[in-house]
């Protein structure tokens, strides 16, 4: 047999070509099963981490994660000064623009925004049980969270308004916390409005559930409004459940179990109560007794809108016209009254001398009254100088803060510009 010969060219491009594909072999083990490990930005996450182990070589394949958003909160200003928002205005963002162009270089460092309205729906949604088997919740702010952390980095202290026992919505779901009539069927008053009966320890349970979830996605304190019997139409209400006892005596409960509920957890609250009954001496049949608000809540709001007062209020035919009067005399008793209410005098009698000595105790930290003042034409034309008398007439009378109302949301910027304060008003 022949023999087949090699040359030495031969020879070493083969040895060439098998160091190549050698060298090309390696490279790709490499890619596949590289060594030492790699690190990614971000915390670890054990259930989003593949680990692919050969031998003691370790692939570390870790997801990128986003920042997780830390809810805060901010102090009261030690002189709230607020406009109010609905729910459906500060998730608008039209509105949501407006809002925060008022806020910018005017005298408002605070904000009240809807958390549940008369329709009785909540303004954003929570995964709280009982809110989500009801299904009151409606995303009506979006990112909600998101948007009161912006108002707090302008330095805004945000307020949210729960209306309490007037709701349309939760009696439909629960017809049995309802006002009735006497064919038992669920009352309205003569406004079409539907009513919880306030004396609802389940409707209690509910509210501070919702102001629980307001806390816990950033509003700094939450106002409730709506805290009283209803006033209009009620000749053929009944009370089913409040019927053993009077209307005062359930509205302070009621107050009582939400200062223990709430403030036992560091939530500062607020109550908006009629303007008349900083000048009433009962509780005008509604059960707000305005001695009986004061020990339970931080701020005390009254709604001394002048266009609400009865014709020949004080001596005027048309007290809307008079803003600052109105505003100025229903403070006054507001102010006096919660002293009195939260301070005792104690008289001794010396037993060395006919001389007497006064003690003056302090029953409890009074309430800061923080009236809600007109922002809207109902009785007059509200001009800029006519909410500016009422600002005025706030802080003569001593009063800390304010809020200015307007149902739809929509203001005059120059009623919130800064002004030279006055002694007096033409208003």
């Amino acid at each position: 047999m022949k023999k087949r010969s090699y040359s030495a060219k031969t020879v070493l491009s083969t040895v060439v070509v098998v160091a190549f594909i050698i060298v090309i072999g390696i490279v790709c083990l490499s890619f596949l099963f590289p060594t030492g490990k790699i690190h990614y930005s971000g915390s670890l996450d054990k259930n989003k981490t593949n680990v692919i182990a050969i031998a003691t070589t370790t692939l570390i394949v870790q997801a990128s994660t986003t920042p997780v958003f830390v809810v805060t909160h901010i102090a009261p200003p030690e002189t709230v000064r607020a406009a109010y928002y609905t729910s459906w205005a500060a998730g608008t963002p039209s509105f949501q623009k407006e809002m925060f162009s008022l806020v910018q270089g005017t005298d408002l460092n605070s904000l009240v925004i809807d958390v549940k309205d008369y329709s009785g729906r909540v303004s954003f949604l929570t995964d709280d049980s009982q809110i989500k088997s009801i299904g009151s919740a409606q995303d009506r702010i979006p990112d909600i969270e998101h948007v009161i952390d912006r108002l707090h980095k302008e330095g805004i202290y945000v307020i949210g308004r729960v209306a309490v026992f007037q709701d349309p919505f939760i009696v439909k779901v629960h017809p049995e916390w309802a006002i009735h009539d006497e064919a038992g069927k669920i009352w309205k008053d003569k406004g079409g409005a539907y009513w919880v009966d306030p004396d609802s320890k389940d409707m209690w349970k509910y509210i501070s559930d919702i102001a629980e979830q307001a806390y816990a996605v950033g509003f700094d304190e939450i106002n409730f409004d709506y805290v009283r019997f209803p006033s209009d139409g009620i000749t053929n209400a009944v009370f089913d459940k409040s019927a053993s006892t009077t209307k005062e005596s359930v509205i302070t409960n009621f107050f009582s179990y939400l200062h223990d509920t709430l403030s036992s957890k560091n939530i500062p609250i607020s109550a908006d109560i009629f303007g008349q009954v900083t000048s009433d001496k009962g509780d005008m049949g509604i059960g707000q007794h305005f001695e009986n608000v004061l020990p339970y809540f931080d701020y005390v709001d009254p709604m001394v809108y002048p266009s609400h007062y009865i014709t020949n209020f004080l001596g005027y035919v048309k007290p809307a016209e008079h803003p600052y009067p109105i505003v100025r005399s229903e403070l006054n008793q507001a102010e006096a009254r919660s002293l009195k209410a939260s301070t005792q005098t104690i008289v001794t009698a010396s037993t060395t001398a006919s001389t007497t000595t006064s003690i003056t105790k302090v029953l409890y930290k009074p309430a800061v009254i923080r009236p809600w003042l007109q922002a809207f034409d109902l009785g007059a034309i509200y001009t800029p100088a006519m909410v500016h008398a009422q600002i005025q007439a706030t802080a003569d009378a001593g009063a800390d803060g304010w809020l200015l109302w307007n149902a739809g949301s929509v203001y005059n910027r120059e009623f919130v510009s800064p002004f030279l304060a006055s002694t007096t008003s033409k208003y």
